[in-house]
């Protein structure tokens, strides 16, 4: 398995505008084709104004594979047109979870 971490910065003040948006229109689009999230939370302390969610996957060919059908789904550009201005910036990281870890 790999998960693709990813972390957004949202514009201040914006977090609750973006998490309504995407629960209503990224949300379903994103389980359509990758599965539920391995989490989905947002930042209490430290960088204020971020998102970090987790997506398992199978492999790379898994991911991209499953990201090339969301890209495609038309709901997708309608949910990305949605949240336009709303993100500042993004980080996301591929990982292996180690034999102990929690998520396999």
């Amino acid at each position: 398995m790999i998960v693709d971490v990813r972390i957004y910065q949202i514009v201040p003040r914006k977090m609750g505008e973006y998490l309504k948006l995407f629960e209503e229109y990224g949300l379903p689009v994103q389980r359509r084709h990758l599965g539920d999230p391995l989490g989905y939370f947002v930042t209490e302390h430290g960088q204020l104004h971020q998102v970090v969610h987790l997506w398992g996957f199978d492999s790379l060919a898994d991911l991209e594979r499953k990201r090339a059908a969301r890209n495609a789904d038309p709901a997708w550009d309608d949910y990305m047109a949605r949240t336009e201005g709303l993100v500042v910036s993004q980080e996301n990281k591929l990982t292996r979870p180690t034999a102990w870890s929690g998520i396999k």
